[in-house]
């Protein structure tokens, strides 16, 4: 399918328990586009350096903010003078999510969530050693807007909005083939993480289970994720999704029958050891879940010593 629709898949290794990412090469009349480039190390300079030896690169898109598709954009751009492109709301969260002010208020936000002085520690400090992965910095030079028609290969796709996993994650779908780039928006194995991260916007997991009607509507045939192998019937896989998200919100309400903090809360739903890059993700899910039912008046907060305490 790949071969049909014109794009080369380029799988880059992360050093995380998902162990990789798909970055995608597509050539137009004017040059070569990337769509995503991996995180910012020697070993992605160099797989980019072989796989671009012959490749006129003009465009640079890119999905979204986090690390592993957002990282190595700036040095990429430095090094082939390519126009990138992304969203408004990700290309402000990409250039401050790593700013000594918003990793100073980390230890504030983890007390927050009762996470313990030792383990804070270690979540600010392993935030911190992304900012090696994440610079330098791309110039954005262009925003996508909902409903543009970008060319990816020989075919046009049209940008649909899908915040969630992020607050300005993009995917594209094309209709005459029926084919979604599903990005990190639906995943074929794992759920992607739909965080609060104490900043920006306060309901994540709301929109994206708003988000993902929307694709839903598309009923498109063929996805392409970015983690993972592609996958036919978007829908059937969404529908898991929203069950997942249904049995995760169900185990919260009776975690929570028993007032607990965030942090606690988030040891009773992951059940498994956690590392501490992992747990940041444990906290950040849990928290964007209670955050949900709490909104929807299904749960209380107070604050207890300088924690949030959820309760029914």
């Amino acid at each position: 399918m790949f071969k049909e629709l014109g794009i080369e898949q380029v799988t880059i290794d992360l050093p995380f328990r998902l162990d990789h990412v798909h970055c995608f090469l597509a050539e137009g009349e004017n040059g070569w586009t990337v769509i995503d480039t991996g995180l910012h190390n020697n070993y992605t300079v160099d797989l980019w350096e072989k796989e671009l030896e012959d490749k006129e690169v003009h465009n640079i898109i890119i999905t979204h903010y986090h690390p592993d598709h957002f990282g190595f954009a700036g040095g990429l751009q430095n090094k082939t003078g390519a126009r990138v492109s992304m969203t408004k709301t990700d290309a402000y969260l990409g250039r401050h999510s790593w700013t000594n002010e918003l990793i100073n208020e980390l230890r504030k936000n983890y007390k927050l969530a009762g996470v313990p002085d030792e383990m804070a520690d270690k979540m600010k400090n392993n935030t911190k050693e992304f900012i090696r992965n994440v610079t330098p910095y791309p110039s954005i030079d262009h925003y996508l807007k909902e409903g543009e028609k970008v060319q990816i290969g020989p075919y046009e796709y049209e940008i649909f909005f899908t915040p969630g996993h992020s607050d300005g994650l993009v995917t594209f779908y094309n209709e005459e083939k029926s084919v979604l780039l599903g990005t990190d928006h639906i995943l074929p194995k794992i759920t992607p993480n739909i965080s609060y991260w104490f900043h920006g916007e306060e309901n994540p997991l709301e929109l994206y289970l708003a988000s993902l009607n929307k694709i839903k509507a598309l009923d498109a045939e063929y996805v392409i994720p970015s983690h993972g192998k592609p996958f036919h019937n978007a829908n059937a896989r969404i529908n898991e999704i929203k069950e997942h998200h249904e049995e995760r919100l169900e185990k919260i309400h009776s975690i929570i029958e028993e007032p607990c903090s965030v942090y606690d809360a988030s040891w009773q739903l992951f059940e498994k050891k956690l590392n501490v890059h992992e747990t940041r993700f444990a906290v950040g899910e849990t928290l964007a879940h209670l955050e949900y039912l709490r909104k929807k008046g299904e749960c209380q907060r107070d604050l207890d010593n300088d924690s949030w305490i959820y309760y029914k």
